[in-house]
């Protein structure tokens, strides 16, 4: 007997939170329709809690696609009247926590996928693989969603062990120094330029600091040495094995010509060397093709 297996969406919207009301298929995608249960709310600025609904309107936003096809979801909320007189916010809408953010355009889940795409390939790059899969989403506006996660992250503090290297935000004209705690392996500043002088403001404020790993920039070593003298510097593997290669080029080079070069039969025929024998063409040849049998 032939069995039928439906998809159940109260699997993936929360009953306690969500009335399911409608979930349509057409061939551009996937429509869902929800209305909150929520009866009260809290104010954002008093932190009163308030259950006077003021009225409802609707907030669309995109899911993670279903067997590839776009998702929307339409949400019915409420919005409700802060009770109290002395808060300057006079209505306050619903949030649902863990789902969807405020200001949210897509669920938190959805954002989750589309910024492990971007950091994992690029923005554009992960623009263009969401659009295949079902998800309508331009590059900038994956920027502004990492730059939103970026500023809630909390900022891990610097230990006793750094790493110091710089970067391109455009290539060959804009640079800026970047600073990892070498035990987490996590950034903990971006620094503007690379001249130094950012970095002496920041070791002024990091005094505990007793250990750097950085690349060979003559501007790094001078300004921790000014700032933290007995700090020791360790230059990494990626720089010690430039070193290495140069150390090797320059002993290759005073052993070695500079240029080798490979004899051809001009060489040869000028210097007298080549013969008659070598001048006549091979079997099969007709001077301009390759011989079709020894090309099989």
């Amino acid at each position: 007997m032939e069995s039928i297996l439906k998809l159940d969406m109260r699997l993936f919207y929360s009953e306690e939170i969500f009335d399911i009301n409608d979930c349509s298929v057409n061939d551009t995608g996937v429509l869902i329709r929800l209305k909150s249960k929520k009866h009260e709310c809290e104010c954002p600025d008093c932190h009163q809690i308030s259950n006077h609904y003021h009225g409802t309107y609707e907030r669309s936003v995109q899911d993670l696609p279903i067997l590839g096809k776009n998702t929307s979801v339409i949400i019915t909320a409420h919005e409700y009247e802060c009770q109290n007189a002395e808060c300057p916010t006079k209505t306050i809408v619903e949030r649902y926590d863990h789902f969807l953010g405020y200001y949210g355009r897509f669920t938190e889940r959805c954002e989750d996928f589309i910024a492990t795409l971007a950091l994992e390939t690029s923005c554009e790059g992960a623009s263009r693989i969401c659009r295949y899969l079902g998800i309508q989403v331009s590059g900038d506006t994956i920027i502004r969603i990492l730059k939103k996660r970026f500023a809630q992250m909390g900022i891990e503090a610097a230990g006793s062990c750094i790493g110091i290297d710089d970067f391109s935000t455009k290539k060959g004209s804009t640079y800026c120094t970047v600073i990892c705690n070498t035990d987490s392996h996590k950034p903990i500043a971006v620094l503007e330029g690379r001249d130094g002088s950012s970095l002496k403001e920041w070791l002024k404020k990091n005094k505990q600091v007793k250990m750097v790993t950085r690349d060979r920039a003559s501007a790094y070593a001078k300004v921790i040495m000014e700032e933290l003298p007995n700090t020791m510097q360790i230059a990494d593997r990626f720089h010690l094995h430039q070193n290495l290669l140069e150390i090797i080029k320059k002993c290759i080079s005073s052993s070695l010509p500079q240029t080798l070069r490979v004899e051809s039969d001009l060489d040869r025929e000028k210097t007298g060397d080549i013969t008659e024998k070598s001048r006549q063409p091979s079997v099969g040849s007709d001077n301009s093709k390759k011989n079709p049998i020894q090309c099989g």
